[in-house]
Parts: structure tokens; C-alpha cells; sequence
């Protein structure tokens, strides 16, 4: 029996991952890549655990998938990833040949779309504002209680 899921399902699996990052005290994004219909994959921020400014959501999604398929590309899957990818991310998505990418939040700031589509690779395709607000707003608490 083959069970579909939305993209609001997986988002919240991606939410979840984000919670674990907030509890942390980390930046919380989180990130689940989905094949056949199935997360094969999960992460979350952990910069500040690891000392390591490339240990974003995305990139240990990608490295824990790679690593389940046995595969660098991921042209059948997709990631869900609460914020928009930043550059850095972009470039890793990219390299993966990920055949989706769907994101909750934008990010004004750092995010890769206000540099275009070309970041990614050609045939990814990008879906966004899946439950953008919960997305957002984890990511509003967060900065407004460091501010306090």
C-alpha cells in the first residue's frame, strides 16, 4: 500500500526538526528529504554544537541522504527545509542535483532566490511558502527572546 503525504505533512516533519534546533538554543531550520514517498532524511542547524558554520539544516539533510541512497545525486527526492536556503546551501543543493526543493519561509536577508533560479541546478524544481507562517514564526520567537 503506497500512502501519499502533502507537502504540509512533510513540512511539519521539517518543523520538528526546527523545534529540535530551538531546544538546542540553535537557529531553527529544520530539513527532511523525501524519495518514494518516504523522509530518508533529517537535520537541523547544529552550527553551534559542531563549531561549524557549514552545519546547516540542508547540509547534513543532504549528507544523510546521500549516505542512504549510496548516491551523491538526489535527482528523485526532495528536501523541505522551513527557510529559504542561503547561498551556501543553494550550491550544495545544486552539486546534489536535488529534484526539489520546498521551502516555508522566506529569508530577505540571505536567502539564494534573490540571486535567481541559477543557484540551484536547471531541472530542480522549487516550491515555496508551504506553511510559511509557522515557519516564520518559529524562526520570530526565537530572535525576539534573544533580544530580551
Amino acid at each position: 500500500m503506497i500512502v501519499v503525504h502533502s507537502h504540509e505533512y512533510f513540512m511539519k516533519k521539517a518543523l520538528e526538526e526546527a523545534e529540535i534546533a530551538r531546544e538546542e538554543n540553535e537557529v531553527p531550520v529544520g530539513a527532511v528529504v523525501v524519495c518514494d514517498g518516504r523522509i530518508i532524511a533529517r537535520g537541523h542547524n547544529q552550527t553551534e554544537r559542531l563549531k561549524d558554520v557549514t552545519a546547516h539544516a540542508e547540509i547534513i539533510a543532504i549528507t544523510a541522504a546521500s549516505d542512504y541512497l549510496g548516491s551523491k545525486y538526489l535527482k528523485d527526492c526532495t528536501l523541505y527545509v522551513t527557510l529559504e536556503p542561503c547561498v551556501m546551501c543553494a550550491g550544495a543543493l545544486a552539486w546534489s542535483q536535488i529534484g526539489t526543493v520546498v521551502y516555508g519561509a522566506e529569508d530577505d536577508k540571505k536567502g539564494c532566490m534573490r540571486f535567481g533560479k541559477d543557484l540551484l541546478h536547471p531541472k530542480t524544481k522549487i516550491l515555496y511558502g508551504i506553511m510559511s507562517e509557522e515557519c516564520s514564526g518559529i524562526l520570530t520567537r526565537f530572535f525576539e527572546s534573544k533580544r530580551k
